[in-house]
């Protein structure tokens, strides 16, 4: 016997594809839409569609954009002796948020994950190596997540820049603003110990 699926249940399962988004989240998300006026709902509907035809990868630095360069890459007063390699695009908004950083991104679409599948030719590593050549770049910093994908990814593009001459950096972690001693663990102290600056 076929029995239909009603529309407010899949709307529902869709939600609860999201990331984040549970079963009773993605049920409050599909009554939220059932309650918008059908304009509201219509151009919801609209911005989803629009944001996934016209928004794509910036040609140089594979961020997202709506434009063939991003926004970062054609502002002529960013530091363009300067990469920060990174894993994703939420991770340039992160360090965009900080307005302490003025040089470039790029961003790798992942990290290396042998357990997963994911080998280097799988990310945008041989088009960093590109944007190396004209010999402009003279420092790259590596911004991955400390997890072991993350050391294992910038291990390897470390490995790949430094015969090229290149200044290979890596952020630093250590203690967070307000965190107690007694609660870090033994990987965190250790970076935090290895990170230090002077005084």
């Amino acid at each position: 016997m076929n029995y239909r699926v009603l529309p407010l249940t899949k709307l529902t399962e869709h939600f609860a594809r999201l990331p984040g988004i549970g079963k009773k989240s993605a049920q409050r998300l599909a009554f939220h839409i059932l309650r918008m006026p059908e304009n509201e709902a219509r151009e919801f509907a609209e911005c989803i569609l629009e944001a996934r035809e016209k928004i794509g990868y910036c040609e140089v630095c594979k961020n997202i954009t709506d434009a063939p360069r991003c926004a970062i890459c054609t502002d002529e007063t960013r530091d363009r002796s300067t990469i920060c390699v990174v894993e994703d695009p939420r991770d340039v908004i992160a360090i965009e948020r900080t307005k302490e950083y003025n040089g470039l991104y790029h961003v790798l679409g992942g990290l290396i994950s042998p357990m997963d599948g994911i080998g280097p030719e799988a990310l945008f590593i041989k088009e960093l190596l590109a944007r190396l050549e004209d010999g402009e770049v003279k420092e790259v910093i590596m911004a991955t997540n400390p997890t072991v994908e993350g050391e294992a990814t910038a291990m390897y593009i470390s490995r790949l820049l430094k015969p090229i001459g290149i200044i290979v950096s890596r952020l630093a972690y250590g203690i967070p603003v307000g965190g107690n001693l007694e609660y870090a663990d033994e990987v965190t102290l250790y970076r935090a110990i290895e990170g230090r600056n002077r005084m």
